[in-house]
């Protein structure tokens, strides 16, 4: 009988219903997420207008979404790594589902703030599981393809929960938008029991009969187990201590990917989601700023589109630095345009490598630097620090744009767009085409891929 080799195997599969399959079953739950995290600036201003809230309850709304979403990004890293991540997305998803639609008939604005921090902390789990749990699935060498694209499904919550919140809200209410996020939730979890646990992870954590029987399953629904392409002999599995984190090779690892999702935390809301309150201070009605903001919330999915179709051929590192350089440029530009028509265009020229950034972070890179041991617990602590950055990014903002206008806050931007091309130049591998096994295992980048049978 064949070791279990559970990296490998999975590697040289062709492409098939299955990685689709698993593909739709994350990306919906991670839909989900995208829609609800958007949905605070669709429900608060009918809260706010109606009597229900205050700016003061407002504010605590959001940071209590942000801390939530810190606290459920920590804890599920552990839980991931220690219960396996079926248990974990699972639970994440009834969390956030059932914290919905209690929303939704909350009483006063005390326990739907309440009820919003349990709302962030499922958010904040799903976002770490979802895109490890693919990650431990796509073959090497169209990895990066996969997780692109699952960024963009998540961005594209933005626009969806804008565009329902304009039907749904005037006919039923802000609850409303509640109960369909907390229906769509509890719909996902239903479905993703037909999603099948990690063979990565068992095999990690010694169930190997399990792990044998899911693969030899995956084995005979995906091609002819007997036309498969040779199994490369696998690395030495690495340590699943905490410590492996703190020291080499992954000690550097951790650095980059704290330091990677501070800097894109920041950009997204510290720019992105303040640009409707930039534009009016800049003196454009609220209906030039909404036609705006919306236009520019275009760039989102197609950066995050470029971003999922250059994983791989660019590779990460010089897709990243790219971006970065690109976003500096039109960083530098943006605060200078006063045409009402360029203004808009530059703002979606700079939105674009933003996003190219976001997919590629959150979707891509980081959870590939990590081996299956550690991969959520490291996932999870990069986040919570990439969340924290949201709880204290609002009040730089205010005093950067109070002192020095737009112009301020672009200056913060592009200064942490250097340091992240510093970071990823400095210390940053390229996991193209490379085995997850391979990269956990410190092996050098020149390192064969497990390539499979079929392109497709």
């Amino acid at each position: 009988m064949i070791a279990v080799n559970a990296g490998a195997r999975l590697d040289r599969l062709p492409v098939s219903a299955f990685h689709r399959r698993v593909f739709v079953l994350v990306a919906i739950g991670m839909f989900f997420d995208g829609f609800d995290i958007y949905l605070a600036g669709t429900v608060l201003g009918t809260t706010l207008k109606s009597g229900f809230s205050t700016m003061g309850q407002n504010a605590a709304f959001v940071s209590m979404t942000f801390v939530g979403m810190m606290l459920g990004s920590f804890v599920t890293g552990f839980l991931g790594d220690r219960f396996g991540r079926r248990f974990t997305y699972q639970a994440n998803l009834a969390l956030f589902g059932l914290a919905s639609l209690a929303a939704a008939f909350a009483p006063n604005m005390t326990v739907l703030i309440g009820l919003r921090f349990l709302m962030g902390a499922g958010l904040g789990a799903e976002n770490v599981v979802g895109y490890a749990t693919l990650t431990e699935f796509a073959p090497a060498a169209s990895r990066g393809r996969w997780l692109g694209f699952l960024a963009v499904v998540v961005v594209t919550g933005l626009p969806v929960a804008v565009l329902i919140s304009t039907v749904m809200i005037p006919a039923f209410g802000w609850r409303s938008m509640f109960i369909l996020g907390g229906l769509g939730a509890l719909v996902v979890w239903y479905l993703r029991k037909a999603l099948p646990e990690s063979p990565r992870w068992l095999e990690s954590v010694g169930r190997n009969a399990e792990a044998e029987a899911l693969l030899t399953k995956i084995e005979s629904e995906v091609s002819d187990p007997g036309a498969l392409a040779p199994i490369v002999p696998p690395a030495q599995a690495p340590s699943r201590a905490l410590a492996t984190l703190f020291a080499p090779p992954l000690a550097s690892r951790m650095v980059l990917g704290c330091t990677a999702l501070i800097v894109i935390n920041t950009l997204i809301y510290g720019f992105i989601t303040w640009l409707p309150s930039f534009f009016v201070k800049q003196g454009l009605s609220i209906a030039t700023s909404f036609n705006f903001t919306l236009i520019m919330s275009l760039g989102a999915p197609v950066g995050s589109a470029i971003g999922a179709l250059t994983a791989d051929r660019w590779g990460r590192k010089p897709t990243l630095i790219g971006a970065s350089a690109a976003a500096i440029v039109f960083g530098a530009i943006y605060p200078f345009v006063t045409d009402p028509v360029l203004l808009p265009l530059v703002g979606v020229a700079l939105t674009i490598p933003i996003y190219v950034l976001v997919a590629l972070l959150f979707g891509v890179y980081i959870p590939e630097l990590f081996p299956t041991e550690v991969r959520l617990r490291a996932s999870g602590i990069c986040n919570t620090f990439g969340r924290g950055a949201t709880i204290v990014t609002p009040f730089l903002v205010v005093k950067l744009f109070t002192d020095y206008g737009v112009v301020g806050v672009l200056a913060l931007m592009i200064g942490l767009l250097f340091v992240l091309i510093l970071t990823v130049a400095a210390v940053g591998i390229e996991p193209r085409r490379r085995s997850l096994e391979d990269l956990g295992s410190g092996a050098a980048e020149d390192a064969p891929v497990q390539e499979p049978l079929i392109a497709r």
